[in-house]
């Protein structure tokens, strides 16, 4: 969990002011990725390019609001949420957020590979906060919502992707955030795991968090947000109702 609280925040009632955020990326046009491809280009001068990622994206959320953005592949997706998360620092621009923010974004990414999945829910946990009495408490329940009881003393190295995913959220659903991050969770998990998914968002949204989800399922935005946005090209092309954000997608992917 990352705490992003901040005391100069303009207008106390918003939990996240993003303002003219941008961010670029260096690329080189031609990977060296060995110790023999180095030599041989030992002499010849790198190029690069700068690819800008995001551009002036401004938006406001309020406490308990459900923000979906939405946006063709590259179009600045998920580096908007990885700023929002701590993981990127903006270019340029003024970010204000308000609260304990829990990022969904790489799910299993922390997990240590030798360790058993007893063992990382308990180093995740603590990771996000929690007490070890608090997850002995909850520890039945991640691993229920998981479905790995059967291989809870298994090293995670041997799990799946799917595995390790439903392990990972399971245990992140359990920090007590006023922010959620989300990037594309839904196409984690068979369906059974996605209901589970959708369920927790029922209650987080029942329950006044606030949430910013990255999807290209259009029926999950309409369902659950109160706004949405469409980023092109790094920019923020459309803000609105979720209903009219994505008919402005669909204009734009024909």
């Amino acid at each position: 969990m990352i705490s992003a609280s901040k005391d100069n925040m303009e207008g106390h009632n918003l939990a996240i002011s993003a303002a003219d955020i941008s961010k670029a990326f260096i690329v080189p046009h031609e990977r060296r990725d060995t110790l023999k491809e180095g030599f041989i280009n030992l002499f010849r001068k790198r190029t690069y390019e700068h690819f800008r990622a995001l551009d002036c994206v401004s938006f406001q959320l309020r406490p308990g609001e459900f923000l979906g953005i939405v946006g063709r592949n590259g179009s600045g997706k998920s580096t908007l949420l990885k700023i929002l998360a701590g993981i990127y620092r903006a270019d340029s621009g003024k970010l204000d957020i308000r609260g304990e923010i829990a990022p969904f974004l790489e799910l299993g990414v922390g997990f240590q590979q030798e360790l058993s999945a007893r063992e990382n829910i308990y180093l995740n946990g603590t990771l996000l906060g929690l007490t070890r009495k608090e997850i002995k408490a909850r520890f039945d329940s991640i691993v229920d919502f998981a479905g790995v009881r059967n291989f809870i003393d298994l090293k995670i190295k041997n799990f799946s992707s799917g595995m390790r995913a439903r392990l990972a959220f399971a245990i992140a659903k359990e920090a007590d955030a006023d922010i959620y991050l989300f990037d594309e969770i839904m196409a984690v998990g068979d369906e059974d795991f996605q209901q589970k998914c959708l369920n927790v968002f029922r209650e987080w949204k029942d329950n006044g968090k606030t949430v910013v989800f990255v999807s290209h399922t259009p029926n999950l935005v309409e369902e659950f947000c109160n706004r949405a946005i469409l980023l092109d090209g790094g920019k923020v092309v459309f803000d609105g109702t979720p209903g009219e954000t994505i008919t402005e997608y669909h204009r734009l992917i024909k």
